[in-house]
């Protein structure tokens, strides 16, 4: 059995993933440790990583910084900030990774509305994605058209409207209700 245990040393480790508005507010936050025990800690934290970056551009790609020994990468979208904060001698690369899986996923399932008004209604799919992203610190996926499926299958049911389905599912619904009609 001992041949089968994981060495949790060597897998990447996500300390949070931070959803924040433009005023560096929660819009929607995870934290998988323990290094902020307290809320007020946790808000603390947001909003010292909101100051510390808010002045920098990364609206174009991904920007990566150093903070109270944690490596912060982060990226800016209209009025949201999002970030991924891993331990200091986490691998950059797959920090970026996970931003990158959040952000693509966070695009699909807002239709490209990634604004805070958007995401806020849609709070729910967002922290579903966050659950398919991370588990516990682990990441478990990071492309962003993987984690959105998953999100929308959990998301959709037969009484959704058929705005809110997709080409496939409309389709199914439609010769449901023609099979149904036919059958009379």
């Amino acid at each position: 059995m001992a041949g089968f245990l994981l060495n949790y040393d060597s897998c990447p480790v996500v300390k949070n993933i931070l959803l924040l508005d433009s005023e560096g507010k929660r819009v929607a936050v995870k934290y998988y440790s323990d290094d902020w025990p307290t809320n007020s800690a946790k808000v603390a934290f947001e909003k010292s990583i909101f100051t510390k970056t808010q002045k920098t551009n990364a609206r174009t790609e991904a920007e990566i910084t150093m903070f109270e020994n944690n490596i912060i990468v982060y990226k800016f979208v209209q009025d949201l900030h999002f970030f991924v904060t891993g331990g200091d001698d986490e691998n950059e690369l797959v920090l970026v990774t996970v931003l990158q899986g959040f952000y693509d996923a966070v695009t699909l399932l807002l239709r490209n509305n990634v604004e805070q008004r958007e995401a806020l209604e849609n709070l729910d799919l967002i922290l579903l994605c966050l659950d398919e992203i991370v588990d516990g610190g682990m990441v478990l996926e990071t492309d962003g058209n993987i984690i959105a499926g998953k999100v929308s299958s959990h998301n959709m049911d037969d009484g959704a409207p058929l705005s809110e389905q997709t080409i496939t599912q409309a389709l199914a619904t439609a010769r449901e209700h023609l099979t149904r009609s036919l059958l009379r």
